[in-house]
């Protein structure tokens, strides 16, 4: 084999990784928004359950306040 033969192989397999990453970076950033649309870090439950432990007792127009300011910022 000569040189350029070996030095084609390596970029091959060089740009080939690199692709690879690109995709890998793509597809598991993607899965993992959707994993979080899907399941929420916090729920309205969890919501009712942090205004008790503050003493109050929270208004269905304040958790759904809650919940759109959490999904606004997952969205960022």
């Amino acid at each position: 084999m000569s040189g350029g033969v070996i030095a084609g192989i390596v970029c091959g397999v060089i740009g080939a990784l690199i692709v690879g990453v690109i995709i890998g970076f793509v597809v598991c950033q993607k899965y993992f928004k959707k994993q979080l649309d899907e399941n929420p870090p916090i729920t309205e439950s969890q919501i009712r359950a942090m205004y008790a432990q503050m003493g109050r007792k929270p208004s269905e127009q304040q958790v759904k306040q809650m919940m759109s300011i959490f999904k606004k910022s997952n969205k960022k």
